[in-house]
């Protein structure tokens, strides 16, 4: 540049700036395209769970899935993708019936505290008011000399049952897995939970169960176990009627729960999804019997076990975390009380459950942001053994249901599904 030019290109800047300055900046600038949203959540984003879900499907990794999101009640992700039936070749459909095993549990517990809230029992009621068995129970230790069955040094209560603290297991534990296989209970079910092929009531299965040796002292420790099918027996007799009748009557019906049984009906068998395996990398089809097909059409029928038993569908469960998630009331029936709600969905167990993680009556909570990936402090959840899994987010207004059914499982899908729902949650509460 010559000497001359230079003042002229001196003033063309200042002009220049003096103009950006007194120009608003959306003429600055081509406007750029706003990403388009949905309930707080990225379309976008959004669409990338679409292309995990497929590619989950085409390596084999699962046969299919059913997976759900709301958001203040409203639908913000609902895909059904890969076979309900793969060697049928029958499609996965938003309305397939999954079994949710442990899922079952959340409603078993609202059960019994619909009854503590009728004054039909207490938190502090000892189960052998309902289960005589359990008048003395005791718990295996182990000691240099191998184990000794000593008694237990209290009661258990319905509270250590909620809150899974009576010491009580699924009965595959080294120290007491033969005595339970004789008793039919442990290795002899299943992996221990499973009845449905029981020709006994729960009642019957549960009052065997107390002449057994539990593995922890009630209240020390968090034990996962048989604890909500006793509960399932305890409903039974404080009500007068079957746990199938109750819930059915006082839970799923009114709630419009439809898909919802302990066993299915059979004209709707080709609605139950399959059960794959997958513990090599690439899914097969599961055996018959309780370690894979299970006996939810063609069983007995007469075991309704609360822990472990029912099937269910992706909005079905939704609609049912959506009353807990609104304080027990739902279309204008309170089906239980908030400060009932409070107790389910607050840690009641301390440390036991971990230090980042806690336990309410019936629902596992999470303590410390990062504990169980971006969940926000005060979600909480569960999960069942052929792979399903849920999420209430209060802070964020969010339901997650993510229906699978493989046994075993052998993928992290669920955990890369709910980190990016909440990668595509822009609009985030908790954050702000």
């Amino acid at each position: 540049m010559s000497r001359a030019s230079r003042p002229l290109r001196c003033c063309t800047l200042a002009l220049a700036a003096v103009v950006l300055a007194t120009t608003p900046l959306s003429a600055q600038r081509a406007p750029r395209a706003a990403t388009p949203l949905r309930h707080g959540f990225a379309v976008d984003r959004l669409a990338r769970i679409d292309s995990m879900l497929d590619a989950a499907v085409a390596q084999d990794e699962i046969a299919g899935a059913v997976a759900l999101v709301l958001r203040d009640d409203q639908v913000v992700y609902e895909r059904a993708v890969g076979w309900s039936d793969r060697e049928a070749q029958r499609r996965m459909t938003p309305d397939a019936v999954f079994r949710i095993a442990s899922q079952s549990k959340a409603l078993t517990s609202t059960a019994v505290l619909m009854l503590l809230e009728e004054g039909r029992l207490t938190l502090a009621t000892p189960v052998s008011r309902f289960l005589p068995s359990f008048a003395r129970t005791t718990v295996a230790t182990r000691s240099d000399t191998g184990v000794a069955i000593v008694p237990a040094r209290r009661a258990i209560t319905i509270r250590d049952l909620l809150t899974h603290t009576a010491g009580i297991s699924y009965g595959i534990d080294a120290s007491v897995s033969d005595r339970y296989e004789q008793m039919g209970l442990g290795p002899a079910a299943g992996i221990g939970w499973y009845t449905a092929d029981k020709t006994e009531p729960i009642c019957a299965t549960m009052d065997r169960l107390g002449t057994l040796p539990f593995v922890a002292q009630p209240g020390e420790a968090w034990v996962y176990g048989y604890n909500t099918d006793i509960l399932g027996c305890i409903v039974e007799r404080a009500s007068g009627m079957s746990l199938d009748t109750f819930l059915r009557t006082r839970i799923t019906q009114p709630l419009g729960m439809r898909d919802t049984h302990f066993f299915l009906p059979v004209a709707q068998r080709t609605r139950l999804v399959t059960v794959y395996a997958n513990d090599s990398g690439r899914v097969r089809r599961a055996p018959d019997g309780a370690r894979g097909q299970g006996h939810y059409v063609d069983g007995p029928r007469v075991s309704f076990a609360g822990g472990a038993g029912l099937v269910s569908t992706a909005r079905d469960y939704a609609r049912f975390l959506q009353m807990i998630a609104h304080g027990g009331r739902w279309n204008g029936q309170q089906y239980l009380a908030p400060h009932t709600v409070a107790l389910m969905t607050t840690n009641q167990v301390g440390t036991l459950h971990g230090t980042t993680l806690g336990f309410g009556l019936g629902f596992e909570t999470t303590e410390r942001y990062g504990a169980t990936g971006s969940s926000s402090v005060g979600t909480f959840g569960w999960g069942g053994a052929y792979g399903s899994n849920y999420k209430v987010d209060p802070a964020e207004g969010l339901v997650i249901v993510f229906m699978i059914n493989q046994l075993p499982s052998g993928t992290n899908v669920v955990g890369r599904f709910q980190t990016m729902i909440y990668s595509a949650l822009v609009d985030a509460r908790a954050m702000r």
